[in-house]
């Protein structure tokens, strides 16, 4: 028997959802309404399980998924033939997925409410961009939009990916022997240097202390790789971790500028959607700001929405705190002073995308050096020591 989630309103006009084991969808309808309960929508669970299994190959997936639909719109193909079609071409492990979308727009439902259904596989800005489109009357050139995003994305990530491995490799290379050198190298070094009775250099002693340290406490050592992870996915999965990893990584020198150019990327070109789609401006922030994943980004287009509210220009509004750079105020200001403001919030969208790529793929070249530098200056390290600490034994045997 297949199992249905259900979401429900009872008699009070409380919303509650669940799951419930039936024959059919109806027969979870009737169940409800004997506790007292109207059905407001009921679907297979097992369709959501699906897309939760989905991991790898997911972002290759609704990029084909997004490029079929944006193809198919323009050519007058009603909607959900044109979900049809694009989910035949998609692997089969994000079919049941994309098919529970299908299903629920067959039902009357909005696009963008069936997709927030899956934010393993749609974000919030893909989620909000589509439903501009929707409000606007726009839905072709939406999902033209954000196939064009789609593709920058991942062929950047590519480009990083494939300019990652040699430094990912060296520095695997480079732990590898610099734990060799002090696990096993050094300590043999240590028995036969303290036996010969010399007096041992500062650098050879200080290396030394090291090297049998890491030695004997190597079972400690193991738990800090534990911990880091525990630390990660506490982070990455409880609200209060999420609000404490987006803080730290808006703080730290270079990486916060990158977070706050591509928050401040993600802000400008939701705005910018919703606005070309015709919304206006304080239901655009609205909007926004329940799109904005990132919980400090959220607080910002907040404060942002209520200064707004409270009379105040955008670009003012933008500049007060200085979470986003300061380009998005000036191209702001320049968009209300012409009265164009969404093009330049999507061209300040793309200025700051840009930006953040470059930076990104130089400091990516500037790894591999930077490893080769950092550990041929440790491994340079413990040869300079354990050189230093021999002549110091061969000298004091001939006087």
């Amino acid at each position: 028997m297949p199992t249905f989630a259900y979401q429900a309103v009872d008699a009070a006009g409380r919303r509650t959802k669940g799951r419930l084991s039936a024959t059919t969808e109806a027969a979870v309808a009737r169940e409800l309404e004997t506790r007292g309960l109207l059905a407001l929508n009921v679907s297979e669970a097992a369709d959501a399980a699906a897309a939760g299994s989905f991991r790898f190959g997911r972002r290759v997936a609704v990029l084909d998924f997004t490029r079929a639909v944006a193809a198919l719109l323009p050519a007058g193909m009603p909607l959900s033939r044109a979900l049809k079609a694009a989910i035949a071409t998609s692997p089969e492990k994000a079919r049941p997925a994309f098919d529970a979308v299908r299903a629920r727009v067959e039902r009357g439902e909005e696009l963008a409410t069936a997709l927030s259904e899956h934010p393993q596989l749609f974000s919030p800005l893909y989620v909000g961009i589509v439903r501009a489109g929707e409000r606007s009357g726009s839905l072709d050139q939406a999902f033209a939009r954000l196939a064009l995003h789609l593709e920058r994305e991942d062929e950047l990530r590519s480009k990083l990916v494939s300019m990652s491995i040699y430094p990912a490799l060296l520095a695997i290379v480079g732990l590898a022997s610099v734990a060799v050198l002090v696990l096993f190298v050094l300590p043999r070094f240590a028995e036969l240097l303290l036996s010969s009775g010399a007096e041992l250099p500062r650098t050879t002693a200080l290396v030394l202390d090291i090297a049998m340290t890491a030695r004997q406490q190597w079972r400690f050592l193991l738990l800090i790789p534990l911990f880091g992870i525990l630390l990660v996915a506490w982070l990455r999965t409880t609200a209060s971790g999420k609000r404490i990893a987006s803080e730290i990584l808006t703080h730290i020198p270079i990486v916060g500028h990158w977070r706050r150019q591509v928050l401040a990327a993600t802000f400008a070109r939701m705005t910018g959607e919703l606005l070309a789609g015709g919304a206006p401006l304080m239901n655009a922030l609205t909007d926004a700001r329940d799109c904005m994943a990132d919980p400090v980004a959220r607080d910002e287009t907040e404060r942002i929405r209520t200064r707004v509210r409270e009379g105040g220009s955008l670009n003012s509004a933008i500049s007060e705190r200085g979470l986003f750079p300061a380009v998005l105020a000036q191209l702001v200001a320049l968009g209300e002073e012409a009265g164009r403001l969404s093009d330049f919030l999507l061209k300040s969208a793309d200025l700051l995308e840009r930006r953040t790529e470059r930076s990104v793929e130089r400091m990516v070249a500037l790894a591999e050096p930077a490893m080769i530098v950092l550990f041929g200056g440790l491994v340079a390290l413990v040869a300079l020591a354990l050189l230093q600490a021999i002549y110091g034994v061969n000298a004091s045997s001939f006087r």
